[in-house]
């Protein structure tokens, strides 16, 4: 019985030390803005995360926009889903992805569009929260200007949030953005023969 007792009275002396730290941390952090948040990296999950603070949003009464820049040739759950809530403006630009299309002016064409969609939620204070979904991609070929989009950001109202996704994540957005996370992959059904499912990936 003594044993158990020092065990968990170490347990509690590490436990307490954990919250000396997590609440010192917590009582610095004292700012609000509205923050710029990067999705990137070759694993699975980045526009799930995505979709998921757009859940969360709603959930605080907020009023959200979706751009899928890439993503269009077939539909998913999550566009299904979410063009349910007049809170949502939801904007699929894109027609499928850029080794099914093959045709870079056409793949310009709407990214542009996706972009000046994009452009005009970041313009307006009423949107508290945009998913800019696969943007990366378009910055990464060169479909849209960085520079127009590090602009952009600049500008946004005050207390807006935007969530950009997809993999290559330029150098010039990992700067400016607050919080950077990459998705590893480290093991995917895709290579093991298995198709795309719905309510995961669909």
């Amino acid at each position: 019985m003594s044993n158990e007792e020092t065990a968990e009275q170490r347990y509690q002396r590490r436990m307490e030390r954990k919250k000396a730290v997590v609440d010192e941390k917590v009582a610095r952090a004292d700012q609000d803005k509205g923050l710029i948040l990067v999705h990137t990296g070759n694993g699975k999950g980045k526009s799930s995360a995505g979709f998921g603070m757009l859940a969360r949003a709603l959930g605080h009464d907020m009023r959200v926009g979706v751009v899928q820049f890439i993503k269009g040739s077939f539909s998913t759950g999550e566009e299904t889903f979410f063009r349910r809530f007049p809170e949502v403006q939801y904007h699929v630009m894109g027609e499928g992805f850029t080794w099914e299309t093959r045709d870079r002016e056409r793949d310009t064409e709407m990214a542009y569009h996706a972009w000046q969609k994009a452009l005009a939620m970041l313009r307006d204070p009423e949107i508290n929260l945009i998913l800019l979904d696969e943007i990366n991609i378009a910055l990464k070929y060169k479909y849209i200007p960085m520079d127009e989009v590090i602009d952009a950001l600049a500008n946004k109202p005050a207390m807006q949030h935007v969530i950009l996704t997809g993999r290559g994540a330029k150098p010039e957005l990992i700067e400016i953005a607050d919080t950077v996370t990459e998705m590893k992959e480290i093991k995917h059904a895709f290579k093991a023969g298995i198709r795309a499912q719905q309510g995961v990936e669909l």
